[in-house]
């Protein structure tokens, strides 16, 4: 059960030294670190590539959950993804930490809070729909993500990261890693491209390693 840390700034003038020691000081032997910028609306290879190593029982370690998510579902999704895969989440300068009560309490609370963004969103996305179709602008709604699934496995067998099947299919990376999640399920002895082995031991090693990527 290792503490695997992952850390973010929005801008390449920002710098990813402190998140870096928090984490480091926190006990974290592996740290993937990112720097964003506009230009990429949603390319996170290194968070990506972070949810990758994690294996089951181990913690994923934040500074702040800003620094996971953009969004409270998309943030949601992921927590939820981590909890199926028995991955706790703690973040170091919030009361965050699913593995205790008040983990599970925040659960609830999110779960709450993006299903008031949610309805926002799609109250946001009538009034728009509305004035299209004012407009005589209307094209109907988009396929689903698992509309999409065959289309997100194709993708992943050709060597596309889960980040670029998303981009590329116009999809959240969570509906991704759903639909691999459910592939892996019906061929368990298949290894998708980029995918480690994963043994059974725990990580291991005596200092941390940083993995970072930047624009």
């Amino acid at each position: 059960m290792a503490l695997v840390g992952y850390a973010r700034v929005s801008t390449t003038d920002q710098d990813l030294t402190h998140q870096i020691a928090v984490l480091t000081s926190a006990g974290c032997r592996k740290i993937f670190s990112e720097k964003m910028t506009g230009a990429r609306k949603e390319g996170r290879q290194a968070l990506d590539d972070c949810l990758d190593y994690l294996r089951e029982g181990d913690t994923l370690v934040i500074t702040r959950i800003d620094r996971l998510s953009r969004s409270l579902r998309d943030l949601q999704n992921l927590v939820h993804e981590l909890e199926g895969q028995n991955i706790k989440l703690r973040a170091t300068e919030q009361a965050i930490d699913t593995s205790s009560a008040s983990g599970k309490a925040f659960l609830d609370m999110l779960g709450v809070f993006a299903e008031f963004e949610t309805r926002l969103r799609q109250e946001r996305q009538r009034e728009g729909i509305a004035r299209a179709k004012a407009r005589g602008a209307y094209k109907g709604r988009k396929p689903t993500a698992q509309a999409k699934a065959q289309q997100v496995i194709e993708l992943t067998l050709a060597g596309l990261t889960r980040e670029a099947v998303a981009d590329q299919l116009g999809i959240g990376r969570a509906s991704v890693y759903r639909i691999l999640k459910t592939w892996r399920q019906q061929h368990p002895d298949a290894i998708l491209p980029g995918e480690r082995v994963k043994p059974s031991l725990s990580h291991s090693g005596p200092s941390t390693e940083h993995v970072t990527i930047a624009p």
